[in-house]
C-alpha cells in the first residue's frame, strides 16, 4: 500500500498541497497499519482537489478493480491542526 503513494503523482502539483506523509505502524501478529497523512494549506485547497477532474478520474479508474486482500479497512478522516511545535533552536545556531 505504501509503495503506491511513494511514486510521484499529480497531487504534488496541486495548488495548496503542502506534503504527504506515509506512516507505517509496526506490525504485531503480521498485520500492518498504514496511514496516509496529506496536508493542505487550507480546507478550500483540499475541497478544490477533491472536486478536480484529476482526483475524480483516479478514483474512477480504480473503482472497477478488486480491492487487494491485504487491505482490511479504508477510513477517511479530516483533521484541523490546532497546534504545531518545532524543534528549539540551539544556542550555536543563533550565533
Amino acid at each position: 500500500m505504501a509503495e503506491r503513494f511513494r511514486k510521484p503523482g499529480i497531487i504534488e502539483q496541486q495548488e495548496g498541497f503542502v506534503d504527504l506523509k506515509i506512516l507505517v505502524k509496526k506490525a504485531r501478529r503480521g498485520d500492518e497499519e498504514v496511514v496516509i497523512l496529506i496536508t493542505w494549506e487550507s480546507e478550500e485547497h483540499w475541497k478544490k482537489w477533491e472536486k478536480s477532474d484529476a482526483h475524480i478520474a483516479g478514483h474512477k479508474q480504480r473503482r472497477n478493480e478488486a480491492k487487494p486482500e491485504y487491505i482490511l479497512n479504508v477510513e477517511v478522516g479530516h483533521y484541523e491542526v490546532k497546534a504545531v511545535k518545532q524543534a528549539a533552536q540551539s544556542a550555536s545556531a543563533e550565533d
